[in-house]
């Protein structure tokens, strides 16, 4: 077992409270960083290196690829060298030069992943413009925020995406001056580009702009920015995060690094399947992990109904996922087993309890139960494709019981992980073959210092017996701010330390468990993040209540609440709907819960509030939030955790309900 071991060290002592700043605790580091951290390679210093000297060791391995579809039938999947890439990226590169787009230029990327997408980065990396992903879960107006205030001037687009891309117009092209389609472009799309001043290129007529004109390559430091990506944040813009050559060159020798030592080492012939959206870090960390050693991408097609389909015919080597994505395969699994049969069922629960079991005493998944894996749970395994070899969850928290069952029956590694964008991804991660590490996000990557800093209002003590408080990071995986908001800059990163906002507590190992949100925000299971004072404020306007607690986390996908009804208003709308009883009866009462719920919805509407911001179950509290019940401070602030505590029963019932519910409706 390995409980006793202590995957952390420390650097620095901790730090007492001073004129009014709250205490700090030791700074650690991982002991895989005992004797400093990893070293990028030698010449590598930006993202364009990462590329460029992959094409000159592996210039014939095969790089990007998508399935060619036939008669509407996926195939199999088509290749391009890296050479054949690097090719394209020289081209498209000096296409965007042609323009008259010079280095330090902002480049728009918007659409799912694919070749292109890529090709468009690398164009960027090569002649140093700052690449700028959109993605439309920001909401409709986001795009046009961040092309403005990003200043992009040309912008690379999905062939489906051209018609949202110029819904922002015409207050987007003082900027966007050029749009090019990653297929085709429609006659009447062009006509309306033209009549808003925007020059639109179908893939391949762009390709030719730049013939027969050669640009040199700028020389790139790694200090300069090479991407500026948006994070939706939690209330008001999105907020540009300034991502530099550095910081991506630096996470990468970091993976390399952490994975060589358990002997998993990353090698050209890995292959990954590219599906999480490259407009996030989590993604776009792991492709460049990739490019580095040669490895391969495939593409998925954009489905997540034919994604099982697309691993089958792929079959990865490393296979990344949110949780929402393995509670998908995790569900579909419990499913198949339920109409298995008994003695199939059976037989599972005897294979699976034997190799739990054989792997809590420290054996590895391998030698666990090899006759188990080959008889049971090879049909998982296939399921993933058959070469899975390390299974990468982060973005939210995977729930311990997922997590537990897939490192059995998935015969390969499961790893969770934590990081922001603001930290370049990877800043936690479990180890592989660790059971001892479910529920958490492992210690540190061997790239970055860890300190908590207490959080007195909250009760959290980084010096306490057992150290809680706000997770900190350095290192130089740290964004470098962001964009025109130094304000915001300054609130977070203070002496080279950015503070999370997430609350930690370390583990006697030194793995981290993630247990709060210093502000009242939090992230669904999709990753979408909840302020949910905010939320509070708009729903307590609603004339049936008279105060509101929202709850959500990152295991559930939407939202509930507890509220204190109007006695008058509930009483009155008893009475005209024929619904007896005192005032606790009637809130308990179904009609009347879904009345408030319609009230709730209906102001939710009214307000614009996005989908995942609806309440989909209340319950009915007659008796007020107060003080004697410690649910409220004496300046009559929520208290959270204590309302959680009082009212779980209740809220694991709404949750069960309103899942029910959901199931039987669908």
């Amino acid at each position: 077992m390995t409980s006793q071991k202590r995957f952390i060290f420390e650097v620095e002592a901790a730090k007492e409270a001073t004129d009014g700043k709250p205490s700090i605790g030791p700074v650690y580091r991982s002991t895989f960083a005992k004797d400093g951290f990893p070293n990028p390679i030698d010449g590598i210093d930006s993202c364009w290196d990462i590329f460029r000297t992959a094409v000159e060791k592996y210039p014939n391995n095969r790089m990007l690829g998508r399935r060619e579809i036939v008669n509407n039938k996926a195939g199999k999947y088509e290749w391009k060298t890296y050479k054949e890439v690097y090719d394209i990226v020289i081209k498209i590169g000096n296409s965007i030069r042609s323009c008259g787009i010079e280095e330090g230029g902002k480049c728009g990327i918007y659409g799912a992943n694919s070749p292109e997408w890529i090709i468009s980065m690398e164009a960027c990396n090569a002649h140093g413009l700052y690449c700028v992903p959109f993605y439309d879960t920001l909401g409709s107006g986001a795009v046009e925020f961040i092309i403005s205030h990003a200043e992009v001037s040309i912008a690379f687009v999905e062939e489906k995406k051209i018609p949202e891309l110029l819904k922002t117009c015409p207050n987007s092209t003082k900027y966007m001056k050029t749009v090019v389609s990653f297929g085709g472009v429609k006659s009447e799309q062009k006509e309306e580009a033209d009549k808003l001043g925007l020059v639109i290129h179908a893939w391949d007529d762009f390709l030719k702009l730049g013939e027969g004109k050669q640009y040199d390559l700028p020389v790139k430091k790694k200090s300069d920015i090479c991407t500026i990506m948006y994070t939706s944040g939690t209330t008001g813009d999105p907020k540009g995060v300034l991502m530099s050559n550095e910081s991506i060159v630096t996470i990468t020798a970091g993976v390399r690094h952490f994975l060589a030592i358990f002997n998993e080492s990353l090698t050209e012939k890995d292959v990954y399947m590219s599906y999480l959206p490259l407009a996030h870090v989590f993604d776009r960390a792991v492709e460049e992990c990739i490019i580095q050693v040669g490895g391969s991408i495939g593409f998925w097609r954009g489905d997540v109904k034919l994604l099982i389909e697309d691993l089958g015919e792929l079959k990865p080597s490393i296979f990344c996922a949110v949780p929402r994505v393995l509670e998908r395969v995790y569900t579909g699994l419990q499913q198949k087993l339920s109409v298995g049969g008994f003695f199939r069922k059976k037989v599972f629960n005897v294979a699976f309890s034997y190799k739990f079991g054989n792997m809590k005493k420290g054996q590895s998944h391998v030698e666990a139960a090899p006759f188990c894996d080959k008889l049971v749970f090879n049909k998982v395994k296939q399921g993933l494709g058959g070469n899975v070899r390390i299974i990468l969850s982060g973005a939210a928290p995977l729930a311990s019981h997922i997590e537990s069952f897939l490192r059995v029956v998935a015969c390969c590694h499961v790893l969770q992980g934590y990081g922001l964008t603001e930290s370049c991804a990877g800043t936690f991660v479990t180890f592989p073959d660790d059971l001892d590490m479910l529920g958490t996000v492992g210690p540190p990557v061997p790239n970055v210092d860890i300190r908590l800093e207490s959080v007195p209002d909250m009760e959290y003590d980084a010096l306490g017996s057992t150290p809680r408080g706000e997770i900190c990071i350095r290192g130089k995986t740290l964004f470098s701010g962001y964009h025109k908001r130094e304000d915001l800059t300054k609130e977070v990163l203070i002496d080279g330390w950015f503070h999370t906002g997430d609350v930690g507590e370390w583990q006697p190992d030194g793995s981290m468990k993630i247990i709060d949100r210093k502000k009242n925000i939090f992230k669904l299971a999709q990753g979408e993040y909840v302020a949910v004072e905010n939320l509070e404020n708009v729903y307590g306007q609603v004339e049936a209540i008279d105060s509101i607690w929202v709850y959500g986390n990152s295991f559930e996908s939407f939202l509930i609440a507890v509220a204190n009804p109007s006695q008058q208003t509930l009483e009155r709308w008893a009475l005209e709907n024929e619904v007896d009883g005192d005032f606790d009866s009637i809130c308990q009462n179904a009609k009347a819960k879904a009345f408030i719920l319609g009230e709730l919805v209906k102001t939710a509407k009214e307000r614009k509030l996005k989908g995942f911001e609806i309440i989909r179950a209340v319950h009915l509290e007659p008796v007020a939030f107060d003080i004697e019940r410690d649910l409220l401070t004496p300046t009559y602030k929520k208290k959270r955790p204590q309302l959680l505590k009082y009212y779980q029963n209740v809220i694991d019932d709404m949750y069960k309900t309103a899942k029910e519910g959901q199931a039987s409706g669908q």
